[in-house]
């Protein structure tokens, strides 16, 4: 798609809608991991503990049809080390862990199921977002940056674009023309990070020219490369290593608790049949700080 067939498409917005009920089937999708990557946006609390930023979603890239991409991921420690590797279900194909966990629970043992809980998926998203207010990073103002989000932040792109109330009117957060700024307001709530308060502002245009737009719009990052077949490793080779992880073959390398990074998100447990599992819970997103300990 152009920018003019960009600017008069009426039909992108109808796109997105239908998207959003593929995107609430967790069964096809998994993760990549940008650990060392220079594009993503994080956000970072302040010295009172909370967070504050605002961002502007940015619609699809040119030459792709969607504004984001779901991946899914697994990081759990074993005896034998760390397990931080992609999910293959991002592909559509059988991925061991997601195998293993749904034989775990269909047991019916708890202590199987608890063990099934630690080793599920999480999921992640990743958008182009225009950095419209970064206090911690003002440096980032005004940048075009990747940011990975999880379900949280998704539930309320999704509110705004398929509100619960009739006297609410639907917006697509994605638009450069018709969508809104998006107020990111982070508390911590039991240890762990809370974005409840964040927020869509008015409706609002996200420059005043065309000719900013399309520059900001020049600027935006592939999201497809998040789903490329080469950033997965093979099923032989994701189960070698996590019968290597829950054997303990290889000496476990230890983490403090105390310094795991606080969660951002909601993570999924994972399953590949039709038995239902527990319901999701946040809990600590490590994949970035566990990066280093993901060593063959």
């Amino acid at each position: 798609m152009d920018f003019e067939s960009l600017k008069s498409s009426s039909s992108g917005f109808d796109k997105l809608t239908k998207a959003l009920e593929q995107n609430l089937n967790p069964e096809d999708q998994a993760n990549k991991n940008k650990y060392q990557d220079d594009r993503l946006w994080k956000p970072e609390l302040d010295k009172t503990g909370n967070g504050y930023a605002v961002l502007r979603f940015l619609p699809a890239s040119e030459g792709e049809d969607m504004p984001w991409v779901r991946v899914w991921s697994h990081a759990f420690q074993g005896p034998g080390g760390w397990y931080i590797e992609n999910s293959l279900t991002t592909l559509g194909q059988k991925d061991p862990v997601s195998e293993e966990n749904t034989r775990l629970w269909n047991t019916g043992l708890d202590s199987d199921k608890e063990i099934a809980r630690k080793r599920k998926r999480k999921l992640s998203y990743y958008s182009n977002v225009l950095v419209v207010s970064d206090p911690k990073h003002p440096e980032n103002e005004g940048k075009v940056m990747l940011f990975k989000y999880g379900k949280k932040i998704f539930d309320k792109l999704t509110e705004a674009m398929q509100p619960a109330f009739e006297d609410e009117t639907p917006v697509n957060p994605f638009d450069f023309w018709r969508g809104a700024n998006f107020k990111i307001k982070i508390r911590r709530v039991d240890g762990f990070w809370n974005y409840d308060k964040s927020e869509f502002d008015s409706v609002s245009q996200i420059a005043e020219s065309d000719e900013d737009i399309k520059a900001i719009w020049s600027k935006q990052h592939k999201l497809q490369p998040f789903l490329a077949p080469d950033n997965f490793k093979s099923y032989e080779e994701l189960n070698e290593k996590l019968s290597r992880v829950i054997s303990g073959a290889k000496a476990a390398k230890t983490v403090e608790q105390t310094d795991l990074p606080q969660a951002t998100e909601a993570a999924e447990v994972p399953t590949q049949s039709a038995t239902p599992m527990a319901s999701d819970t946040d809990e600590d997103d490590s994949l970035n700080y566990f990066s280093k300990l993901a060593q063959e």
